[in-house]
């Protein structure tokens, strides 16, 4: 992209579903729009080897051939998509997205960066990533009926992905760095009382084993240091979320969690400025949710331009 300062009637910052579908329906409205992804258009969904729970797939699609579906639609439709690293926001008329290299002007603009998981760090945690490894129990755990697998982490996100894998897997092994759960107390007491459930304490994954596939890992008790191994066919990590917002830190309100405050029309306090996806406050972090927050944030981006003339 030029130095020259280009304008549209919408910037979308995140290429992700929620980004995408933005898109797509900024250009069905006839606005001119582009999207800034820093990486490969699709977020991350395109860590899920098979998206079993979104509409209109009934055999499960690949999250990136998902991805390229909805990029190919969006561009169809005269959506333009750039990279880069977007580094800031100058709300104003009209507002400035800063760039690394460059800067774009818009009347409206939707921020859909998504978020991080945090990771283990460990060993064979990337290299099995997709294969095994998954950060996504509501995503995923359908693909383990029958199988051990373990859960890592001790807080609100891991307990409720451990009960739901005991819908699917034989056995959930929640590996936990303390003696005592991080949850809210109602999780605790129903993961306590679910026998499908054992918990692994004072613990931590020193390495995600397998080839092809994740086989087990090997955990280490920080007390003892002994290590041990657990036997697993999945490993759902659970160790905290870290919405993109970091941009954006300056310029829009955040919440206690570092998501971006906004309405149920994704409007954030800012006028014009607009939210959607895993970025935005209570965000369920599902494809189907962040398509619904593009539509949504979409939709009256183009009111918003349109009541301004």
């Amino acid at each position: 992209m030029s130095s020259t300062v280009l304008r549209y009637d919408i910037v979308i910052v995140g290429g992700g579903p929620a980004g995408l579908t933005a898109g797509l329906y900024a250009a069905r409205a006839g606005l001119s729009a582009i999207i800034l992804e820093r990486a490969l258009p699709g977020g991350q969904m395109m860590n899920a080897s098979l998206v079993e729970n979104y509409p209109g797939f009934p055999e499960g699609v690949s999250g990136a051939e998902l991805a390229g579906f909805m990029e190919q639609q969006a561009s169809r439709y005269g959506v333009m998509l750039e990279t880069a690293e977007v580094i800031g926001l100058e709300p104003g008329q009209p507002h400035r997205v800063i760039m690394e290299k460059g800067t774009v002007e818009a009347g409206a603009v939707i921020v859909a960066t998504g978020s991080q998981h945090s990771r283990l760090n460990a060993p064979g945690e990337d290299r099995l990533l997709g294969r095994g490894v998954s950060y996504c129990a509501t995503c995923d755990g359908f693909l383990f009926r029958g199988q051990d697998v373990a859960v890592v982490g001790g807080g609100d996100t891991a307990i409720t992905d451990a009960l739901e894998l005991t819908h699917h897997a034989a056995r959930v092994n929640v590996i936990h760095r303390r003696n005592q759960l991080r949850a809210g107390d109602v999780l605790q007491r129903r993961a306590f009382e679910e026998p499908a459930i054992a918990f692994v304490w004072d613990s931590v994954v020193d390495e995600v084993l397998g080839q092809d596939r994740v086989t087990g890992v090997r955990v280490r008790n920080v007390k003892s240091g002994q290590q041990t191994t657990l036997d697993v066919g999945g490993v759902f990590v659970a160790v905290g979320i870290k919405p993109n917002s970091q941009p954006f830190a300056g310029s829009l309100e955040l919440d206690g969690t570092g998501q971006i405050v906004a309405t149920e029309r994704m409007a954030t306090p800012v006028e014009g400025v607009f939210v959607a996806g895993d970025v935005r406050s209570n965000s369920p972090r599902q494809v189907s949710t962040a398509v619904g927050d593009g539509a949504t944030a979409a939709v009256y981006a183009a009111r918003y331009l349109q009541e301004r003339g």
